[in-house]
């Protein structure tokens, strides 16, 4: 048995419970970016609120998933170079990330800014993951602390990295014609899809007649107006802005809602496998969906934010200087690190943007901008 077989497990039972509870209140019917909520942010029982390791290179480890900075510590070294340049923009010296994982990018960024960075804030809903970063970050704990919600002040340089795609989603799905919103129901002692009429739409119209099924991101949309938000309080008060750099795989709203994609993105990670029934082992595996780029930036736009570039992984990884120290790098080492960069691994799907308070070019996109895109 795998450590993910857990329908004796009373975290996920109790989870299960929950969520039937909860379809109750609702009138029988609950939209999927609830039951999204529930899946991976339940207190102590959802997927990132519960014990089971998610981040790891194989399945032998148990984990469901890598990231970035697992595949390459060149990763959060290279964005260093970037955060570093922000810090100097902004008149800064703290770093906040969300959604920090293992820890092994706080590591890399602050082993490599040293001085530059006096406080390191994480900002994370998963009390098992923040005993797994504070072992990492052990010769940094005199920088580092831990939150779980934005103050109403924030000034410094915001990190994010994979974290737009676990934020909640609706469902849009149209049949003959007709726009519905697909939720969730608990019948015949199981979770089933239950799909109702709505007046909800995608936010461009997408031209083709065959049904289809796509995703909306009020959460993500409204995460980065909040961040607006909280960075222009701060520069009111201080004089101190701040800027965003934001890493994921996703799209332009044209390429997002393509008729071509018309099963949408939504998408589970378990044992280092991908499945498309988020219905089926509830708090075990990942949920995500790819991010509408063009939604967040003009997010960002209406709430006061300069969108400062967007690009790929691969460009802004090599504009920021990840090639030279590669060059005399062992193999295996220099492996892996392509894999950050090359088109049929993480270069072309990850995107990056950035947003700031003020106006100006960052390194990582002096080449291959595509802001043009958005």
């Amino acid at each position: 048995m795998n450590s993910h077989q857990l329908s004796n497990d009373p975290g996920q039972q109790a989870l299960y419970t929950l969520i039937q509870r909860s379809i109750a209140n609702a009138g029988g019917w609950l939209g999927f970016d609830r039951f999204m909520a529930l899946a991976l942010y339940a207190p102590g029982m959802g997927y990132y609120a519960n014990s089971l390791r998610k981040f790891g290179l194989t399945p032998e480890s148990g984990s469901d998933f890598a990231t970035a900075p697992e595949m390459s510590p060149h990763f959060g070294r290279t964005l260093a170079h970037q955060v570093g340049e922000a810090l100097q923009v902004t008149g800064t010296s703290e770093v906040w990330e969300f959604g920090a994982g293992s820890g092994a990018l706080a590591k890399q960024l602050l082993d490599a800014l040293g001085d530059a960075v006096q406080r390191y804030t994480i900002v994370d809903l998963s009390g098992s993951l923040r005993a797994r970063q504070q072992e990492t970050l052990a010769a940094h704990a005199h920088k580092v602390r831990w939150v779980d919600a934005l103050p109403e002040q924030l000034s410094g340089v915001v990190v994010g990295n994979e974290v737009l795609d676990a934020m909640p989603v609706q469902l849009l799905v149209r049949k003959s014609g007709v726009w519905h919103e697909r939720g969730v129901v608990w019948r015949e002692d199981a979770l089933q899809w239950e799909d109702r009429v709505t007046e909800l739409r995608p936010p461009v119209d997408v031209p083709c007649d065959h049904d289809y099924l796509t995703e909306i991101h009020s959460q993500a949309e409204a995460f980065v107006a909040t961040l607006a938000d909280r960075f222009k309080a701060a520069e009111s008060a201080t004089g101190k802005g701040g800027a965003a750099f934001l890493i994921d795989y996703g799209f332009p709203e044209g390429e997002y809602f393509h008729p071509q994609r018309h099963m949408g993105t939504l998408m589970c990670h378990q044992l280092h496998k991908s499945d498309t029934d988020p219905l089926h082992d509830v708090g075990a595996k990942d949920i995500t969906a790819h991010v509408n780029f063009t939604g967040v930036a003009l997010a960002a736009q209406d709430a006061g934010l300069h969108v400062l570039g967007y690009t790929t992984q691969a460009h802004f990884l090599i504009n920021c200087g990840l090639l030279l120290p590669l060059v005399d790098a062992p193999i295996a080492e220099k492996a892996m690190a392509q894999k950050l960069i090359t088109e049929h691994e993480m270069g072309e799907l990850f995107k990056v943007v950035a947003l700031g308070t003020s106006e100006w070019e960052p390194m990582g996109f002096a080449q291959g901008d595509r802001s043009h895109t958005l």
